[in-house]
């Protein structure tokens, strides 16, 4: 067979490191039969090879702060090298027409964009209008990230060290042309280039659309994740699926919430390189057959390949650029079917081709129907498939001849996202057992030490499953190995709990099992004696034997009449009568018998437990905030934890803060570094905690201009005066000899010694920075405005308080909450005077963003709900500027970039508070390898103390953590919200006081669900006022009715208030009375101005 050749650039746009020659020998993971052998055997992989700063055995944690450094050794040179000096390892060619690798300025800049405008064209050449100027701009760009692409993986080739691997259906990225820019350094010379050209670089990149690859916090998860990944220097891939029309495109109607297809690849993407020398084939359905040398092969059914996309993927101020692999799926040509096409048959002959991309269509095709079903399945197993071969091709490569399976979980770190990925488990046994020959143990034993989970579910009836009988169907080889695991788990269990409390026992299968509802395999099926099956029914002769009364109550009974009957057949005289009744009628009463024996219950469908088998098949499990590691632990998957409590973590989540501080808001992050002399808290956010000195610092500060004459020199530098100020009410303390200080500049030097920044003390008094403070939230929300008016036609008040809550829409999220104390406030402001209302409430501009699921009818009414509402507010004269009500359509990460930093409660600069302080910066703890590292606590805010008001409103113990509440915090917002999710370490973090409480707490919700099914449950007057009031039709003639409803009762599948919205709702009330007063009382607005 032929070898490969590889080139001298993996990652170059013109070739790879691999190309096929006639007969190539690259190993293939799947045998599916003569078929694919003649039609397609090239299917090759990209060679990677990448380090890592420090070495991790077998968890998916690939660094943590008490693990020794890993030293890397060149092997070319046999030195330690560091990943900084790799530039200077390997210099890189000047390409022509290409930006220089060394920092470009305006002017190479410009004739890069030119040249891609004339060279690279996707437009027509007479004009340089927007669109083109994008285009040849994100060439431009990308020419900067291919270098460091590949840069990056040609050092990276030289070192066989252990690399992360991230698996996620969603990757929720926003526009990519800022933060690639600002990631590189090289924001203002773009802008420059682009206004020598005639535009202006904000209007170019608005031009971008969103990449339509995610939905929610699930998809912005993993993009921070590779964004910090990247800036950390960490050898890491992202693995994803390119969807061509993503979830959808939110239209708001009058009819509320309308879907369309995602168009964002309809331009063609700039950033993605299309790898058609990188594709693997993907089985479905067919049958599995023994072989004569005992192997299982998986022969026969659907064929198709996915082939690879790459976006590159920048870190900030580090040449590191690392990969985000998506697979697109396809058929090969000469599955058209010709012969139908040319028949007229044009659907028959595309329907191969056809069935094969649908896969990567839609993010979440609805599943309602079998169809659906299926597909998402098809999804799952293709992110799975693919990209396990991917890594283990990279793994035979990088082995070379001497391949040791047993050293894959030492290179190797596969992270889940969630269950979405589950398959990878069944998909590596598969191919390590049938393909590459190896046993079942010793292929368990490299999976469970090769992957790891990351669950978001706090539910137990929430967790994925699939039907065993689609499953089996689809992917049969995969279910033989999922009972073999189940197998196993079986005798784990009872190798732990013993046979002698065989209801203990049966406890714990029906909980711990991957497959439920199935019967016990035949070794295990002694274990537990089952009654014979019955059921209850009522016959003829049991009609027979009973009577419908109707008592004085007006309920009807059942009563029983075999007593009588018994008596009858006991008396001698009547026996024979008896008998030769029922001898007449005994064919006649055979047939009415079974007219009417109730049927038996259906039996439960069997399913495949998804999180179940992550949990067994991986060697950890995280939950991703500290209470939900708790339910994690306590309830979700409680069994397991008790037979295995070392495989569970919790990993709270982050947010990066370039994107998410850096990026989105300029203005503020310009007076953070002014004001801290540096810029190094975007990357080092730990440098923030030296603001915990202050207090120290204030006990040994010395004035020193009482002691040495060279300071009078610097009475009118800011540095004097900030030293003034803050040391004006001390005593002299003993740090320092004031005769040392010789000068000026010594005085300088000594006195940056003991204090770190211009971070504190005179801030609440310095007109210079409450100036720019008020330029910067002023241009912030004029932005909003602009963009409120041109999405949705209202136009409101920058002088308002904007608050906002966007996120998916879901009843758990509780957007109803929200909407519904809107309702109360228009209510309530209606019932007053001008006067009273002017004088009681702050002027508000309530933001809604999210998109309902396509099939989630309820959430869908909330969102027309949420558009009534506003269109009936914002049209009421008497109300004017005091309440809007807004709804964003088509919420993404460009609309939150935007939203985010503009939300305020209040625009006065007043006071630092060391609580605001925690939590602006909060979510700034990211920045940790892998980015599921516990929180760093130390991290401070450099906010100043401007309340803002973001709401994370779920349902107590039912947010696993939340994100967008992170995102808020980092822009200096105070929350309003339950004790849910990450919302639980904020409050410990800021202190009760800076934290807008509400709601019943996790540990209460059982018991408060239970009163309610009682009927104990008492609904607060002012939420049944509210209620009648939607239902009075102010707010249009749709029927709100069955919203209302799911509000109402005591039980029943809709209804009951499940998610405790009216039981929450005099809370929610009360605390928004607090926020009104809060924002009113300036004096109480200072809340801590010396930092005791």
């Amino acid at each position: 067979m032929a070898t490969t050749t590889p080139t001298t650039s993996h990652f170059s746009a013109t070739s790879h490191c691999y190309h096929s020659g006639s007969g190539s020998s690259v190993s293939r993971l799947i045998d599916f039969g003569s078929k694919w052998r003649t039609k397609q055997q090239l299917f090759f992989t990209n060679s990677r090879r990448v380090v890592r700063k420090r070495s991790v055995s077998v968890s998916i944690k690939i660094v943590s702060s008490s693990e020794p450094k890993q030293k890397l050794i060149d092997p070319l040179t046999n030195e330690e090298v560091k990943p900084a000096e790799w530039t200077e390892r390997n210099p890189v060619t000047e390409v022509p027409g290409i930006l220089s690798p060394s920092t470009p300025d305006a002017s190479s800049i410009a004739s890069s964009i030119k040249y891609h405008a004339e060279f690279t064209p996707l437009f027509s050449p007479e004009r340089f209008e927007l669109p083109k100027a994008y285009f040849a701009t994100a060439q431009s760009v990308r020419d900067a990230l291919i270098i460091n692409w590949n840069s990056t993986y040609e050092y990276y080739e030289r070192l066989n060290v252990k690399q992360a691997y991230y698996l996620s259906m969603e990757f929720l990225q926003g526009r990519a042309l800022l933060n690639a820019i600002g990631n590189l350094e090289l924001t203002g010379a773009y802008a420059e280039a682009l206004t020598k050209l005639g535009h202006n670089l904000e209007n170019v990149a608005c031009q971008e659309p969103d990449a339509a690859l995610g939905n929610g916090g699930l998809g912005r998860l993993a993009s921070c994740f590779l964004d910090s990944l990247a800036t950390l220097n960490y050898p890491a891939w992202g693995y994803g699926l390119r969807y061509k029309y993503g979830l959808f495109k939110q239209l708001i109607t009058k009819d509320g919430q309308e879907e369309v297809a995602e168009d964002w690849l309809e331009m063609g993407n700039p950033w993605e390189m299309v790898r058609n020398d990188v594709s693997y084939p993907i089985k479905f359905y067919g049958k599995i057959v023994s072989g004569s040398d005992g192997k299982r092969h998986w022969i026969g059914g659907e064929d198709i390949k996915a082939v690879a996309c790459d976006v590159p993927i920048p870190g900030y101020k580090t040449k590191t650029t690392i990969n985000l692999r998506l697979w697109s799926t396809k058929a090969p040509s000469e599955d058209l079917d010709l012969h139908a096409f040319n028949a007229g048959d044009h659907t028959k002959a595309y329907e191969v081709l056809s069935n094969a991309q649908k896969i990567c269509y839609i993010l979440y095709p609805g599943d309602d129907s079998p169809e659906g079903k299926i597909l998402r399945l098809k999804q799952q197993y293709t992110l799975c498939s693919a990209s396990l071969q991917d890594i283990i091709s990279c793994f035979e490569r990088r082995s070379g001849s001497n391949i040791k399976w047993e050293e894959f979980p030492e290179k190797v770190a596969v992270q889940m996202n969630d269950t979405h990925p589950t398959l990878c488990i069944p998909e590596l046994m598969r191919i390590l057992i049938d393909l590459k020959g190896l046993s079942w143990k010793e292929a368990w034993n490299i999976t469970q030490r090769t992957l790891a989970y990351t669950n978001h579910t706090v539910l137990p009836e929430a967790l994925e499953k699939w039907s065993l009988e689609l499953m089996q169907k689809l992917l049969p080889r995969h279910v033989e190995i999922i009972e073999l695991v189940d197998e196993e788990l079986i005798r784990t269990i009872v190798s732990e709990y013993g046979t002698e409390d065989s209801n203990l026992l049966e406890k714990k299968l029906k909980e711990m099992r991957i497959l439920e509802n199935v019967d016990l395999p035949s070794a295990f099926a002694e274990l537990i004696v089952k009654p014979k099956e019955s059921f209850v029914g009522v016959t003829s002769e049991e009609l027979e034997k009973s009577e419908l009364v109707d008592n004085s109550e007006g309920e009807t009974k059942l009563v029983d009449n075999s007593e009588e009957e018994t008596k009858a057949a006991d008396d001698p005289e009547e026996e024979m009568d008896l008998v030769d009744e029922i001898d007449k009628s005994k064919i006649k009463a055979s047939q009415k018998k079974e007219k009417v024996v109730a049927e038996p219950p259906p039996k439960a469908p069997k399913m495949v437990r998804m999180a179940n088998l992550c949990v067994v098949g991986g060697h950890a499990v995280n939950g991703v905030a500290e209470i939900h590691s708790e339910i994690v632990k306590d309830e979700v998957f409680n069994a397991f934890y008790t037979l295995w409590p070392d495989k569970f973590q919790n990993k709270t989540n982050g947010v990066t803060p370039r994107r998410w501080i850096c990026f989105c808001n300029p203005s503020l992050s310009k007076i953070i570094t002014d004001w801290t002399g540096t810029d190094d808290w975007v990357l080092n956010t730990e440098k923030l905690a030296e603001l915990r000195k202050w207090k120290a610092l204030k006990k040994k500060l010395v004035f020193w201009n009482c002691h040495s004459p060279h300071v009078l020199k610097l009475q009118n530098s800011s540095d004097y005066h900030y030293a003034r100020h803050i040391s004006a009410d001390l005593s002299v303390a003993e740090i320092a000899d004031p005769l040392k200080i010789k000068d000026s500049t010594s005085f300088i030097i000594m006195f940056k010694n003991f204090i770190p920044s211009k971070s504190l003390g005179p801030f609440s008094d310095n007109e210079d920075l409450h100036v720019k403070w008020r330029a910067a939230k002023k241009s912030n929300k004029m932005k909003v405005v602009a963009f409120l008016k041109q999405k949705t036609g209202y136009s409101v008040s920058s002088d308002a308080m904007f608050d906002i809550q966007v996120k998916r829409i879901h009843e758990y999220k509780r957007q109803l909450l929200n909407i519904l104390g809107i309702v109360h406030r228009y209510k309530k402001m209606k019932e007053m005077t001008a006067e009273e209302r002017k004088s009681k409430y702050v002027p508000r501009v309530c933001i809604f963003g999210g998109k309902a699921f396509a099939t989630y009818v309820q959430a869908k009414r909330i969102v027309k709900f949420i558009t009534d509402v506003g269109a009936k507010i914002n049209h009421d004269p008497e109300i004017g500027d005091l309440l809007k009500v807004v709804f964003v359509p088509d919420y993404n990460v460009s609309v939150a970039e935007l939203l985010i930093p503009a939300s305020e409660l209040s625009q006065h600069i007043r006071p630092w508070n060391l609580g605001l302080l925690k939590l602006s910066l909060f979510y700034l703890k990211v920045e940790q390898p892998l980015l599921i590292q516990a929180v760093q606590t130390s991290a401070y805010s450099l906010g100043l103390k401007l309340i803002r008001l973001s709401r994370q409103l779920t349902t107590a113990g039912m947010e696993a953590s939340g994100t967008s509440n992170m995102k808020f915090a980092m822009n200096g917002c105070v929350q309003i919200g339950t004790l849910d999710g990450a919302n639980v370490e904020i409050r410990e973090e800021v202190g009760e006081d800076n934290f807008f409480l509400f709601g019943a707490k996790a540990h209460e919700i059982v018991g408060l669900r239970k009163e309610r099914a009682d009927g104990k449950f008492v609904l607060h007057p002012s939420f049944e006022e509210v209620k009648d009031f939607v239902r009075s039709g102010v707010f249009g003639s749709y029927n709100y009715d069955q919203l209302m409803d799911s509000l109402e009762g005591n039980e029943g599948y809709g209804r009951a208030d499940y998610f405790l919205v009216g039981k929450d709702f005099p809370s929610y009330i009360e605390c928004q009375e607090e926020v009104d007063k809060a924002y009113q009382d300036q004096t109480h607005l200072r809340l801590v101005a010396e930092m005791d």
